[in-house]
């Protein structure tokens, strides 16, 4: 992900879906600028404040003027600590869609997913381990898990990690000056103080330890998603598998523009199915947004049922949707087999119009997500490994203390717990970790 942190952004910071309001995040340098020509609003407050105006920015979609409520951050104080703006207004896609767009041609860009919340990071606003927790907050599906990324984000699991590697580094500068000064008959610590000093650090880290290990991640529903071109029979097959008419159906491609989700039982096994807009090149508009929320389910999923039309080969895209998920995690349906029949017979064969292939279907999902491994929580993954090496390091360097190996081993082992600290709460984060953890979030956050 590009950190070019001097770009002013611009996403919808809403839900996918239609809501009574909608909101539009810009953060940069020159927020006010890009929003000052379409907005009718008299010069920008000095301090922070909410303002209500009209946007002009929609006259491609409303014969009016919008009326919204414009929260402005001129100065350090917003979530990314940089000039923000925030337009709250009608929850209508096409309209909040028409926003962006005119943010857009007065000097904005798209913002990369997960970006304001990267530049919250990069400018201390967060650490790392609360970064995540935002993410952590917007995926969760249960309230164990919801109260759990709220903690975290309270600074419940950083806060004691962040104190107990500042103690470590005024005791890492005790030891230093004493071996600067290793001819002076000075005592810059005590072994008694020394030891009771790493005692407490280690007990720290292997509680934030027991914290992690402890997480349940039952409460995240395994999501299952629908894929494909566009009229390719998803809807169809979506309604049939969880017995009732909740995706629209039509004969008219491209009739699904928002992702549809419901939760039902398989095998035992509560999930999330999940239908999308059909995967097709947009060059603008609202179904640009449904191909674009699409491709984030699609990526996620953890298990992929990628539809073809038996009536015809499949295209270079839909083959791309296949090869492009690991064997474990796809299911290849062919759709309308009661119109023709499908050309690989180890597919499942479906007809949502005669009820062909449901029950099938059915049983291999259960099957494959009876096969999946556990999820775990996406902090007790990255942190797990340092927080072990860390509490390894902090006893290695009690034993040392309390054997009277020497101040320099001591020394030795908490240089490499604070790094081990360091990389849990951000302090040491390389892009490859940056990348790994802001790439997950959706637009917008």
């Amino acid at each position: 992900m590009s950190a070019a942190l001097e770009d002013t952004i611009v996403a919808i910071g809403s839900g996918a879906n239609g809501a009574l309001r909608g909101v539009v995040r810009i953060s940069g340098p020159a927020a006010y600028d890009c929003v000052k020509s379409w907005i009718a609003l008299q010069d920008p407050p000095e301090h922070f404040g909410r303002t209500s105006a009209l946007s002009a920015a929609t006259a491609g979609v409303a014969d009016r003027q919008l009326p919204c409520d414009l929260y402005y951050w001129p100065d350090q104080r917003s979530y990314t600590r940089q000039p923000s703006i925030e337009i709250h207004t009608i929850g209508s896609r096409p309209l909040l869609e028409e926003m962006v767009a005119a943010a857009c041609r007065h000097g904005a860009r798209m913002a990369e997913p997960g970006e304001f919340t990267l530049r919250a990071f990069l400018a201390g606003r967060l650490d790392l381990t609360q970064a995540e927790a935002v993410l952590g907050v917007i995926d969760a599906e249960g309230d164990a898990r919801l109260k759990q990324s709220l903690a975290q984000l309270a600074g419940g699991l950083s806060s004691p990690l962040a104190e107990a590697r500042r103690q470590l580094l005024e005791l890492l500068a005790h030891l230093e000056a004493g071996l600067d000064f290793v001819e002076e008959d000075i005592e810059f610590i005590t072994s008694a103080e020394l030891c009771a000093q790493l005692n407490d650090a280690r007990d720290c880290v292997e509680h934030a330890l027991s914290q992690l290990t402890g997480r349940d991640a039952g409460d995240e529903l395994i999501k299952v998603v629908f894929c494909g071109a566009p009229n390719v029979g998803k809807s169809s097959l979506f309604n049939a598998v969880i017995g009732e008419e909740a995706a629209i159906v039509a004969d008219l491609a491209g009739t699904t523009r928002d992702t549809l989700q419901k939760t039902i039982v398989i095998g035992g096994q509560t999930i999330a199915l999940i239908d999308t807009a059909g995967q097709e090149e947009v060059d603008a508009g609202p179904q640009q947004s449904a191909q674009r929320l699409g491709s984030e389910q699609v990526s996620r999923a953890d298990l992929r049922i990628v539809c073809w039309d038996a009536g015809r080969e499949a295209t270079f895209a839909e083959q791309k949707l296949w090869d492009d998920a690991p064997a474990d995690r796809r299911l290849l349906v062919y759709t309308k087999c009661d119109l023709a029949t499908p050309g690989d017979q180890s597919a499942i064969a479906t007809s949502a119009a005669v009820g062909q292939g449901i029950l099938e279907l059915r049983d291999a999902i259960a099957e494959r997500i009876a096969q999946l491994p556990e999820t775990e929580d996406a902090t007790a993954v990255r942190c797990r490994a340092s927080l072990e090496q860390a509490a390894e390091s902090l006893m290695s360097a009690l034993s040392a203390a309390e054997s009277g190996l020497g101040e320099e081993l001591v020394a030795v082992e908490i240089r490499m717990a604070l790094a081990e600290l360091g990389r849990v709460v951000g302090a040491i984060a390389t892009d490859d970790i940056l990348d790994v953890i802001f790439s997950r979030f959706c637009i917008g956050k």
